[in-house]
């Protein structure tokens, strides 16, 4: 499919594989209700599918799918495909988030999208996406993204683990070319968090399936993020170690008052984060006990202190993987999204849906994937020190931990990879991805690696891109099409506040965004400082 003519005349193929202005847009779109999607479309193994409805939903129709396990215990893995009446010829796969179990928008945008640009569907791509091989409980609180209950089957949890992504796309590749008489042209896969890992999974695991991937804040090493959770987890839930939201916004506004400067402006942005070099010791009650919110205890600037250093466990896992970098004292203070951080609680049995994300994330997987007990105690799990589910915890690690940084195929196959995290991160540390890329760039070399994948830390982004310092908006897509369609490279590209409307320079790792002089909301008054 991928660099046929198609590839050297675009234009020209997207006008031939469009659909035929004659057909009646209608009836081509409810007639692939029912259509039976053989498992020998599917590159991996399946009971083959279903299409469950089909629909005309205003420009574009909709088409809901069940793929069906080869484990009568599993559940299907849902998907649906958008197809526009006017087909650009190109199709887009979305990532999901969290531990999925729900269809993301197939009409919604890429990571840090602009809402001033059409989405991917309304600029013509069809696109799709999966639950990948689970249904979340509607009820789950507080959010679907938390429900792990799938993880007692076996089919289940390799299919979130990276196999539904396959199994989707063939899937969706498929009822594409039975509406359009064609495959298509170009294809393309975004996502962030879960989908971010995703993204890399599809890079490395199927490096012909896609022309080029946007991975934003990716938690591509998923089971020892997990373990660092269980040991943020234990930090938080000894006596008195908890900084509750008051303390946390005092940590936050510290920072800030402490870095914000070293790029040269305030502007409530720390551009280069490793350059910050705050103690939180400087916030010390006095004698170091909890005397208020205006300061932080002993306890208390100890677990601060400890969930920013990395973790490391001293026992061999599957994926090789020894540890997790921890998180910048800012990206674990409170902003508007306090569910992201540490939560507004601290961890306890049973596990409040007040504590942190990540903590909530790390109960899930020992209840349902680790010890598939409901009523196991996660908080007497020590990561550190997992004992009788030490094997079963690497196992798990071969599975979520999508960590070849071999990603030669992908780029011999022609993919581009487009690699973002924002620097403010609560639930994914960025060092992370900084860790990834780096191994990237000691396999293939810098310049093999430059050929074909850019990588760019955003100051003041963060996880939800919601009341962030800086909400980062890009048009990524734009600039994958152009590198992998016209081999253009991204050049000097700007970030743009989605809140305020200043722009700075996506500086390209490990560089970023220095103040020189002119006006501070301009991109061109900065340059990219190593």
């Amino acid at each position: 499919m991928r660099r046929s003519v198609a590839v050297l005349v675009p234009a020209l193929a997207a006008a031939a594989f469009a659909a035929p202005a004659h057909a009646d847009p209608v009836a081509a779109c409810t007639e692939l209700a029912g259509l039976a999607i053989p498992a020998t479309a599917i590159g991996l193994p399946t009971s083959g599918g279903t299409v469950t409805a089909a629909q005309v939903t205003g420009t574009y129709c909709q088409v809901d799918a069940a793929l069906h396990p080869v484990d009568p215990a599993a559940p299907d893995i849902r998907m649906r495909v958008a197809l526009p009446a006017e087909w650009n010829g190109k199709a887009l796969m979305f990532g999901g988030g969290g531990y999925n179990g729900t269809i993301p928008n197939v009409a919604g945008n890429v990571p840090f999208g602009p809402v001033d640009r059409p989405t991917p569907l309304a600029r013509g791509y069809a696109t799709f996406a999966g639950d990948s091989g689970h249904q979340a409980s509607p009820t789950h609180v507080p959010a679907t993204s938390l429900d792990g209950s799938f993880g007692v089957n076996d089919e289940a949890v390799h299919n979130f683990s990276g196999d539904a992504l396959k199994k989707t796309r063939d899937a969706a590749m498929f009822v594409i070319a039975k509406r359009y008489s064609a495959p298509p042209s170009y294809s393309y896969f975004a996502g962030g968090s879960t989908g971010g890992r995703e993204a890399l999974a599809v890079a490395q695991r199927w490096p012909a399936d896609f022309d080029g991937v946007i991975s934003v804040y990716p938690a591509w090493n998923a089971a020892s993020l997990d373990l660092f959770f269980g040991y943020e987890a234990q930090v938080l839930s000894q006596p008195g170690a908890f900084p509750n939201p008051a303390k946390q916004a005092l940590l936050y506004r510290s920072v800030i008052q402490a870095c914000d400067g070293l790029d040269g402006l305030r502007d409530g942005v720390i551009s280069d984060e490793t350059g910050c070099r705050f103690d939180p010791r400087v916030l010390r009650c006095p004698g170091g006990a909890d005397t208020g919110d205006t300061c932080l205890s002993d306890v208390q600037i100890g677990a601060v202190k400890a969930l920013s250093e990395p973790l490391r466990w001293k026992y061999r896992v599957a994926s090789g993987e020894r540890g997790y970098p921890g998180f910048p004292f800012l990206s674990g203070a409170a902003m508007t999204t306090p569910l992201l951080g540490m939560g507004t609680v601290a961890p306890a049995t049973p596990m409040p849906t007040a504590a942190g994300y990540g903590v909530q994330f790390w109960d899930q997987w020992v209840r349902y994937f680790v010890t598939r007990d409901p009523g196991f105690d996660a908080l007497t799990l020590d990561p550190r020190r997992p004992g009788p589910w030490q094997s079963r915890i690497s196992e798990l690690t071969a599975l979520q931990d999508v960590n070849n940084a071999d990603l030669g195929p992908f780029a011999r196959a022609g993919g581009k990879l487009l690699l973002l995290h924002g620097t403010a991160d609560e639930l994914v540390s960025h060092r992370s991805t900084v860790d990834y890329f780096e191994r990237v760039e000691r396999t293939l070399g810098k310049r093999a690696t430059d050929a074909f994948a850019r990588f760019y830390l955003v100051p003041g982004a963060n996880h939800a891109n919601i009341g962030a310092a800086f909400p980062a908006a890009w048009d990524s897509l734009t600039a994958l099409e152009n590198w992998a369609e016209h081999r253009e490279a991204p050049k000097a590209p700007v970030v743009t506040d989605a809140a305020t409307g200043r722009t700075r320079p996506l500086c390209e790792y490990p560089t970023w965004p220095r103040y020189r002089a002119g006006d501070p909301a301009t991109a061109s008054s900065f340059s990219c400082a190593n």
